[in-house]
C-alpha cells in the first residue's frame, strides 16, 4: 500500500475539495428531521436512500399504516424522517416516519398557539371526558373536554364526527406532548359581537314583555328574550323569583310559560343580564311597620331545615323560627319532628331588623315558662317528686313532678357518707326519687337538685365542738395508710394517718389495730365551710403529757443549776441602769 505524505500536492487538494462538497449536500445528525427516497417496498418494510449513510435505512410498513399513508407512498417518493441513530449495536441506521410526523405536527401547533390562530380538525371518536380531535394538516391527535364541545349542554354530539371545523387551541403540554382544543370558544366568539349588540339595547330598570321559560336549577331560573336583532339567554336569581321563600324554580314555572321581567344588572364584560320577576310587584316588608316586637302573631310554616322553621307573616313577609325558641324544655330539637310545612303555629316577635329585613320570632313566649312556674311551686329548698330520666358517669337526671324539666342530681349530692361513683350504681332509669330544689336558673333554664339534703347532715356531730377536743372513735380497719375510724354516735368515717398513731415512732404502727378497737383521738382540724376533719392520737397523747408536766412539776426545779439565776441577775442589773 503506498502512503501519500504530501497533502499539499494538486491531487490531495482537489480530493479534500471534491470530499467537502459531498459532504455538505446533507448534513447529518442524529435527532433531526431529514429526507429519504424510497427505493423499495416489501409486505413488510419500505427502504429508504439518505445521501451520506454509509446503510439503507429501513421503515416498518406499520408506522406508514399508523400514519395513513399506506395507501400514498410509491417507489421514487420522498418521505420525511426523524433520524434516531446513526448506527444502532447491530450496526443499522434507525428512523421513524411517524416520530417525524408528530414533531412536525408539534412545531406547527406551537406555532398556532403562539399566535392565537384557529386550526381545522375533526372530531374522530368519543372518549371518557370528551372526544379525540384530529388535526386535518398534521394528522395529530388533540383532546378536546366535554365542557368545551359546546357553549350549550348537547346530548349527542353524533352529527359532529368526522365533520371538519374550527378549533381553539387553549392548552399545549409540551413535556407530555399533550394539546387540548375548545370548540366552544369558536362557537362562543361567533356569537360574541351579536351578543354584545342585543344587550347594549337595555338598560338596569328596562321591563322585558313575555320572556319564555327556557329550564332551570337549583339556583335560579333561565329564560329566552326574543328582540329584533336575535335571542338572548337570561337568569333571574332564585332569590329574585318571589319575595316568599322558594326552594326550586319548578315549584313557580313550567318550561313554555312566559312572564315579565325587570333588568336589575348588566355586565358587558360577561355579557350577562340580571332579571327578576319580584320587584316587578311591591315589597312585602314595606308593612312590616304594621307589626310590633313582644305582640304574638299567626304564621306559616314554608320551609323546614335542620336548625329551624322559614315562616310567613304574611304573603312575602318571611321570617325564621330558630330551633332554640321552639321549646323552652327541649335540646337538640329537630323542627320536622314538631311542624310540618302548612302548619299555621303562634308566634312571638322579638327582633326586627329593617336595615338587613330580618323578623325573629319565638314560639316558646307563647307559652308559660315551665322554669317560672316551678320556681313559683317549688322554691329553692323544697321537696318535688321526681322520676330518673336518664344516668350518665356523674349524674342523674330527674324528671320533676308534671313538669317538662329534668332536675340535674350530681353524685355527689347523693350520700353524705358514701364514695359517689358507688352511690350512682344504686339507681337506674324510671327509678322515683324524692329530691330537694337547691338552685333555679330561670335564664340559663337549669335547675340542680339534691338527694341527700333530704336527710340530715351527720356532719352536725360536731358542732359544739372545737380543736384539741377529745372525741371516743371505733376502729374500723387499719392498712399501710394508718387506721379508718368512725367516732362514736357520728356515721362518717375518717383516716387517722400512719404519723398521727403515736408519739413514738416505734408505736405507730397500724399492724397493732385489728378493728373494733374503741380509742381517744383529739381534733387537729375542723372546718364546717370546707366539711373537713383531721383526728390525730399523738395530738392527744401531746396535749396529756404537757398536763401531767404542768400539773405535777416542782415550781422550784432546776433552781441548783449554777446558771439558773442568771436572767434573774441581768435583769436586775438592767432596771437599776435604767433608773440612773
Amino acid at each position: 500500500m503506498e502512503i501519500y505524505k504530501d497533502l499539499s500536492s494538486p491531487e490531495s487538494l482537489k480530493f479534500e475539495e471534491l470530499l467537502n462538497s459531498q459532504l455538505s449536500k446533507n448534513k447529518i445528525e442524529e435527532g433531526k428531521i431529514i429526507e429519504g427516497k424510497i427505493t423499495k417496498i416489501t409486505n413488510k418494510y419500505i427502504f429508504l436512500f439518505i445521501e451520506g449513510l454509509k446503510s439503507e435505512p429501513v421503515i416498518d410498513v406499520n408506522e406508514i399504516k399508523i400514519i395513513g399513508l399506506q395507501d400514498k407512498v410509491k417507489e421514487g417518493d420522498n418521505i420525511s424522517v426523524l433520524l434516531e441513530k446513526i448506527e444502532d449495536k447491530n450496526g443499522d441506521v434507525v428512523v421513524s416516519a411517524l416520530k417525524a410526523q408528530k414533531i412536525k405536527g408539534w412545531n406547527k401547533l406551537v406555532k398556532s398557539y403562539e399566535n392565537n390562530e384557529l386550526i381545522n380538525g375533526k372530531i374522530t371518536q368519543k372518549t371518557k371526558g370528551g372526544v379525540i380531535v384530529e388535526h386535518i394538516e398534521t394528522g395529530s391527535l388533540m383532546f378536546c373536554p366535554g365542557s368545551q364541545i359546546s357553549d350549550k349542554p348537547i346530548k349527542n354530539i353524533d352529527h359532529l364526527i368526522g365533520v371538519e371545523q374550527k378549533f381553539a387551541l387553549i392548552k399545549l403540554d409540551m413535556v407530555r406532548g399533550n394539546s387540548v382544543v375548545s370548540r366552544r370558544q369558536v362557537v362562543s366568539s361567533n356569537k360574541k359581537e351579536d351578543k354584545a349588540k342585543i344587550i347594549e339595547k337595555f338598560k338596569v330598570g328596562d321591563v322585558i314583555k313575555d320572556a319564555v321559560v327556557k329550564g332551570y336549577s337549583s339556583f335560579g331560573c333561565f329564560f329566552e328574550v326574543t328582540t329584533d336583532e336575535g335571542n338572548i339567554d337570561t337568569l333571574c336569581h332564585l332569590q329574585e323569583i318571589s319575595y316568599s321563600r322558594v326552594n326550586h324554580p319548578d315549584e313557580i314555572f313550567n318550561i313554555g310559560e312566559r312572564h315579565d321581567l325587570k333588568v336589575i344588572s348588566i355586565d358587558m364584560e360577561k355579557l350577562q343580564v340580571g332579571c327578576s320577576i319580584k320587584q316587578l310587584s311591591p315589597d312585602p316588608f314595606e308593612h312590616i311597620s304594621n307589626y310590633q316586637i313582644g305582640s304574638q302573631y299567626k304564621v306559616k310554616v314554608v320551609k323546614i331545615t335542620d336548625y329551624g322553621c322559614f315562616c310567613e307573616l304574611e304573603a312575602g313577609l318571611s321570617t325564621l323560627l330558630h330551633s332554640s325558641e321552639m321549646s323552652w324544655t327541649k335540646k337538640n330539637i329537630q323542627p320536622k319532628k314538631m311542624f310540618n310545612v302548612g302548619d299555621q303555629i303562634d308566634c312571638v316577635i322579638t327582633d326586627i331588623d329593617k336595615d338587613k329585613r330580618r323578623v325573629a320570632i319565638s314560639h316558646r313566649l307563647t307559652q308559660e315558662n315551665p322554669f317560672l312556674k316551678l320556681e313559683n311551686s317549688f322554691p329553692v329548698g323544697s321537696d318535688i317528686e321526681g322520676v330518673i330520666n336518664n344516668i350518665n358517669e356523674y349524674a342523674i337526671y330527674v324528671k320533676l313532678g308534671d313538669f317538662e324539666i329534668d332536675g340535674f342530681l350530681h353524685s355527689n349530692d347523693l350520700s353524705y357518707t358514701g364514695k359517689p361513683e358507688d352511690e350512682l350504681k344504686k339507681y337506674k332509669k324510671e327509678d322515683k326519687l324524692k329530691v330537694k330544689i337547691l338552685e333555679i336558673k330561670k335564664t340559663e333554664q337549669k335547675v340542680r337538685v339534691g338527694l341527700k339534703q333530704l336527710q340530715a347532715d351527720p356532719f352536725n356531730w360536731f358542732k359544739g365542738k372545737k380543736v384539741n377536743d377529745a372525741v371516743t372513735v371505733k376502729v374500723i380497719s387499719s392498712d399501710n395508710k394508718g387506721l379508718m375510724v368512725k367516732p362514736e354516735g357520728c356515721e362518717i368515717e375518717f383516716l387517722i394517718k400512719k404519723s398521727q398513731i403515736a408519739m413514738s415512732a416505734s408505736d405507730a404502727r397500724p399492724s397493732r389495730f385489728v378493728g373494733g378497737e374503741r380509742i381517744d383521738a383529739a381534733i387537729a382540724e375542723l372546718n364546717f365551710e370546707k366539711r373537713k376533719v383531721s383526728l390525730s392520737i399523738k395530738l392527744l397523747e401531746e396535749m396529756m403529757n404537757a398536763k401531767a408536766i404542768k400539773e405535777h412539776s416542782s415550781p422550784l426545779s432546776g433552781k441548783n443549776l449554777p446558771f439558773s439565776s442568771l436572767s434573774e441577775q441581768l435583769d436586775d442589773k438592767k432596771k437599776q441602769k435604767d433608773n440612773e
